[in-house]
């Protein structure tokens, strides 16, 4: 029996927990498990919709969305992970699912740009998400950027 709770928040109306937990999921993945030192805390969360699955207070999957004119003239979302022990259990595509969602509810476009890990184009494309062409380095990993229209 799965007692996964999804929770769509701003930045204001996290707990202390809430915030603690979703920032230890980040840092847990992208710092120490992609082993990539990177200023996580960029001032963005504020402008953010925070979009996370937790069970018994642990994070398995979360990401951040932003309206037009935050990250990109489109809207966008980004840090997008899921942890560890929840990977292989579809909580990342209900998580895409429901960011894009957010998107079109909150934000009235179903326009949105990404800065994908090229090991996830393929992922990322199913949900409708195209290569740009536009790729770089980013923390040394490969990234593209990809637009749905």
């Amino acid at each position: 029996m799965s007692n996964i709770i999804w929770k769509i928040k701003t930045f204001d109306e996290f707990t202390v927990p809430e915030l603690y937990a979703v920032l230890k999921a980040r840092i847990d993945v992208f710092v120490i498990e992609q082993n990539c030192p990177y200023p996580d805390l960029d001032n963005y969360d504020q402008k953010a919709i925070h979009i996370w699955a937790e069970e018994d207070g642990k994070i398995l999957a979360n990401c951040r969305v932003f309206d037009k004119g935050i990250k990109y003239d489109e809207a966008s979302l980004g840090r997008v992970l899921t942890t560890e022990a929840a990977r292989g259990k579809n909580i990342g595509r209900q998580l895409m699912k429901y960011a894009v969602e957010t998107i079109e509810n909150r934000f009235h476009t179903s326009e949105i740009r990404i800065s994908a890990q090229d090991y996830l184009l393929k992922f990322y494309s199913e949900f409708g998400f195209e290569d740009t062409g536009k790729k770089y380095l980013e923390d040394d990993i490969p990234h593209t950027e990809m637009v749905r229209k």
